[in-house]
């Protein structure tokens, strides 16, 4: 994926920065899987926000029993169909515990978000300072940045987070653990990628300009060098955004993410596995849930990847007019 990146951002000889905002949102608009993608995360997101407020008109509470929607004498099976679905509870309730199922969804749709952002923001703030002081250093610092980089991207993710989890006390915020852990362990790929491409501006005229006219490695950086970096940036943290969400769900999953009674999609998937036969609609919301969440940041950040490359929409130009010349000639030979 990161060779992908590099490859699509790579930028050409002579090239001025990247393009402007509405040039981008033009291109944006012109694909409407990308669109579809943004108004389903835009719902994704309106619906956590407004978790409260949907609680308040369902009348329900994410962490009330309803001892008396499950069967106790069946091992707390919901009575009803579809997992109990009825006016007051619209999705269901939870298994042995009676607990509103839409509320729950709802607010663990702000924690898998929460900390799916939090992480990426760590991600983006260490990568992209790694990477262009690893670019802009002398020999040594960029030796030493790499080397560091190279253990941050061999280190495994789940063994250290598990291990972080257990020393961390238990009345610490654990989504704010959750960000702050992936975010300090899964930095290298974007401190790779900042590195790779800042080492290729640096080639270029406008910025060895820049240099030329004594400016300070800072100044480069901030004046020239970030805005031509945007591009592939914003590319990458739209990969990174569905990894961390499906990283939160796998660990809340293995117990040692969120902490019940806090809603969240991983946990619920945790406790589901011992119903799936009894009350599949417990194993498949949640499950959708974060495959429809994964799905659309994925097909967004395909189409921000492609908006954001200039040879993207020239390829998209040269199909439109070949197939206009295809259709005009067709007609014309009619």
């Amino acid at each position: 994926m990161t060779a992908d990146l590099l490859t699509t951002a790579e930028p050409e000889a002579g090239a001025a920065p990247a393009s402007g905002a509405r040039q981008v949102l033009r291109r944006l608009r012109a694909r409407k899987s990308a669109l579809a993608a943004a108004a389903v995360l835009g719902l994704l997101v309106l619906l956590a926000l407004a978790a409260p407020l949907l609680a308040a008109i369902e009348g329900q509470d994410p962490n009330t029993y309803h001892d008396a929607l499950v069967d106790s004498a069946r091992g707390g099976v919901p009575l009803g169909d579809f997992g109990g679905v009825s006016a007051e509870h619209w999705l269901g309730v939870e298994p042995g515990t009676g607990r509103d199922l839409f509320v729950r969804l709802v607010y663990g749709a702000r924690v898998s978000l929460l900390v799916a952002l939090g992480a990426t923001a760590v991600q983006i703030l260490i990568g992209v300072g790694t990477g262009l002081a690893a670019a802009l250093g002398n020999r040594l610092v960029e030796s030493l940045l790499t080397h560091v980089t190279d253990v941050m991207v061999a280190m495994p993710l789940l063994v250290f987070a598990i291990a972080t989890m257990a020393v961390v006390p238990g009345d610490f915020p654990r989504p704010l653990l959750l960000a702050v852990s992936i975010g300090l362990l899964q930095w290298g790929g974007m401190a790779r990628l900042v590195r790779a491409q800042t080492l290729s501006l640096k080639k270029l005229d406008y910025v060895s300009a820049a240099r030329l006219t004594g400016a300070s490695s800072w100044r480069v950086a901030r004046r020239e060098l970030l805005p031509s970096l945007a591009a592939p940036v914003i590319t990458y943290a739209a990969v990174l955004l569905p990894t961390n969400i499906v990283l939160e769900a796998s660990m809340s999953f293995l117990g040692v993410g969120v902490k019940p009674p806090t809603p969240s999609w991983g946990h619920m998937l945790s406790t589901a596995t011992t119903w799936f036969r009894a009350d599949p609609m417990y194993v498949l919301l949640p499950a959708l849930m974060l495959f429809v969440t994964t799905l659309a940041f994925t097909v967004l950040g395909d189409g921000v990847r492609a908006a954001l490359d200039p040879r993207e929409a020239s390829r998209l130009r040269v199909g439109r007019t070949r197939r206009k010349a295809r259709t005009s000639g067709a007609g014309g030979a009619a």
